[in-house]
């Protein structure tokens, strides 16, 4: 089918959609990149409540090591594990939402094909 035979609201639709897949693999590029960065949080506090007190405790700041008390450590590594968890979280409501807004123009975008497809059958000779 060529663009000239496509109506304008179909292109409008069609674009749409299109955006709107965009949109969703971005947002589950983020949610796998978050997921990860979690799981790299949980390890290190898994090793870090490991430790004790006397065990040295560093944390990267750019490109150098830093000493750094413990206790102030993992309380920061916790801080950093919820806000990456309530990220994700987000994350996952609004790839919910674009699933379902996808799903709900993909029905309405084939629905209004199929109408169209008798009218246009019914000018040509059987």
């Amino acid at each position: 089918m060529s663009d000239a035979s496509v109506p304008p609201w179909l292109q409008e639709q069609l674009a749409k959609y299109d955006q709107m897949r965009q949109t969703l693999q971005s947002v589950m590029a983020q949610k796998q990149q978050l997921q990860a960065e979690l799981s790299d949080t949980e390890r290190a506090l898994t090793e870090l409540k490991k430790a004790t007190n006397e065990t040295p405790t560093y944390k990267i700041a750019g490109s150098v090591l830093i000493k750094v008390d413990r206790d102030s450590l993992l309380k920061e590594m916790e801080e950093k594990k919820e806000l990456t968890n309530t990220r994700v979280m987000v994350l996952e409501k609004q790839e919910q939402r674009l699933q379902a807004s996808l799903q709900e123009l993909q029905n309405r975008i084939t629905e209004s094909l199929k109408a169209k497809q008798p009218s246009a059958n019914q000018g040509t000779p059987g």
